[in-house]
């Protein structure tokens, strides 16, 4: 499993960028091996961060590849202060299995908190 996280400084947003946010959205959801994703704000608002991730690195090209997304990020200076990407293998996902996530949770439950 892989992440793409989208870290980025929101700017303002205009029609296009709606239009062109829910195309590429929809082009994620197409795209076979997506599995889902999540975001985040900072507490004040400056920061965000748009985390996808893809069963499969191959998926995540297909994505990154797609022609809307493409075209977004020929713009992203019309929308975003900045932006900065990380794109990570996960290695390992657990936790106390009361939290539903896109990760499995592989928390062996008789040996306690994995490492």
């Amino acid at each position: 499993m892989y992440c793409a996280a989208f870290i980025f400084e929101p700017g303002t947003y205009d029609e296009r960028f709606h239009a062109l946010d829910a195309l590429i959205e929809e082009a994620a959801h197409a795209t076979p091996g997506y599995l889902g994703a999540e975001t985040w704000r900072s507490p004040d608002g400056t920061r965000s961060n748009a985390t996808y991730f893809w069963d499969n690195q191959e998926a995540l090209r297909a994505f990154s590849a797609h022609p809307k997304h493409l075209e977004a990020k020929r713009q992203y200076t019309q929308w975003y202060k900045g932006f900065h990407i990380v794109i990570s293998q996960v290695l390992r996902s657990y936790g106390d299995g009361k939290i539903e996530h896109i990760t499995p949770n592989q928390r062996d439950r008789g040996q306690g908190v994995a490492a």
